[in-house]
């Protein structure tokens, strides 16, 4: 989360809000609002940390195999339904919206509903296929997949690379982004380095 340093956009907001009232229905004694959006900022102000919801306390295994993280930020092993660690964060660390003003994952389908289907095709599309072994240790993963790891065709996989989504960079800046972003974007969670190796990547520590 970050904090908003252009206080004209909660102004906007509070105006916008008591012009044309947000839809909201009333359930027993409590009062549901639909949600509206705030502007885009055109800076951002620095981080905060936020969102504890879904945290975890270390285990002895270092695993989990519970469902985390919102939808579309769900990493490969929360979809697959394998044990997970710490390198889920490092997926999410991609901060691809913050940079790009827009999801790097769709994840819906032609109804607009939330689609594992269309999730993975994402995935395939950016990534390369899914590694076989890693769906064989999945028994969720025949839903989406036959014996040999080929996709079933549930949902069509797009012609879509990181390379022709990213929008903002150039040459030189851009391969460097789009190679620090896969180096977190990995199917193999064991692949993603961890947030002290990211710290010197070269992106990071360009001008």
């Amino acid at each position: 989360m970050l904090n908003v340093e252009d206080e004209s956009i909660l102004v906007d907001f509070e105006n916008a809000e008591m012009s044309d009232p947000s839809p909201r229905k009333i359930v027993g004694n409590r009062t549901i609002y639909c949600s509206r959006k705030l502007k885009t900022p055109k800076n951002h102000d620095r981080p905060v940390l936020a969102d504890f919801g879904e945290a975890r306390f270390g285990s002895d295994t270092g695993t989990y195999c519970d469902d985390v993280q919102p939808f579309i930020y769900r990493a490969p092993e929360v979809l697959l339904r394998l044990p997970w660690n710490e390198k889920i964060d490092i997926w999410n660390l991609t901060a691809w919206g913050l940079f790009e003003q827009g999801y790097l994952f769709n994840a819906r389908d032609a109804n607009q509903q939330h689609s594992e289907s269309h999730h993975l095709t994402e995935m395939i599309a950016y990534l390369g296929p899914s590694p076989r072994e890693m769906l064989g240790k999945s028994k969720y993963a025949n839903n989406f997949f036959d014996t040999s790891g080929k996709w079933k065709g549930l949902a069509e996989i797009p012609s879509k690379t990181l390379k022709n989504v990213e929008g903002n960079l150039h040459e030189e800046h851009q391969a460097n982004f789009l190679q620090f972003m896969r180096r977190m974007l990995r199917w193999r969670q064991e692949e993603r380095p961890s947030a002290k190796e990211l710290l010197s990547d070269p992106w990071l520590r360009s001008p």
